[in-house]
Order: structure tokens, then sequence, then C-alpha cells
């Protein structure tokens, strides 16, 4: 909010140079909530594709948490006004992957009732399936 009030002052006063400044600082720090939405969802995402590959399993709570992730992934990711997206596939990509160690120690404690590590968890999943598997569903692609 003070960004805002400093940039209207900067308008008023004629100063465009550093209301321009103040401008790309406000892009950032959208730019940075967006991120990490689109992470958080991203952990969820994955936590739900790692239980199924790990488990050979599904639920329709795991199925909906999947849908709903992708959902606020994708609402997330979009520009409302110009119709594209922050992020580009490859952004969404490198935001996922960061997710991927996140939602395996998740994984851990939820699947299999506890009895696994991470690290052993991960040695049952394909995380470059996972991760494609993920995006794919993001973009909406079949």
């Amino acid at each position: 909010m003070e960004e805002l009030l400093e940039l209207k002052e900067l308008l008023h006063q004629g100063k465009i140079a550093e209301a321009l400044i103040v401008v790309e600082e406000l892009e950032e720090m959208s730019k940075t909530d967006k991120l990490n939405k689109i992470f958080s969802y991203a952990t969820i995402l994955l936590l739900h594709l790692i239980k199924k590959m790990a488990e050979k399993r599904t639920t329709k709570s795991w199925d909906t948490s999947i849908f709903n992730s992708v959902k606020q992934i994708q609402r997330s990711n979009q520009r409302r006004q110009s119709k594209g997206n922050y992020l580009t596939e490859e952004e969404l990509l490198e935001t996922i992957s960061d997710a991927f160690e996140s939602a395996l120690k998740q994984a851990a404690i939820e699947a299999f009732e506890g009895r696994y590590e991470a690290e052993q968890i991960s040695e049952m999943v394909d995380s470059d399936e996972i991760l494609k598997t993920a995006l794919d569903l993001i973009l909406d692609r079949d």
C-alpha cells in the first residue's frame, strides 16, 4: 500500500522516472506473490501425484485435490485483462520442480501411513513423469 501512495505522490510531482521505478517494484512484488501461490498449490498437486504413483492407487479425495490444485494454479497464472499468463511454460516447470522436494517430504508423512522416508518414496516414483504429468494438467494437455 505504501508503494501505491508513493507512486501517486511521484506522479503528482511529475517525477516519471522515479514513478517507473516504483511501478517495476510493484510488478516484481506481484510476480513474487504469484510464484508463491503457484509453488504452494504445486506442492499439493505433486503430493497427490506422488502418492498415486507410489501407492499405485487413488482416492476421490486425492483426485479432487489434484483437480483443485490445477485450477488454482491456472487461475493464479492467468492475466485477466491481456488473457496471457504470468509464467511461461519454462517458468512453470521450474516452479513445479522447486516444489517437488517439499511434496516428497509431505508424501513421506502421508503415504503408506508414514512408514517410509522421503528418499525411499523418491525411489518408488518417476519424478520426471510426475513433473510432466503436473505440467500437462496445468497446461490442459492430454
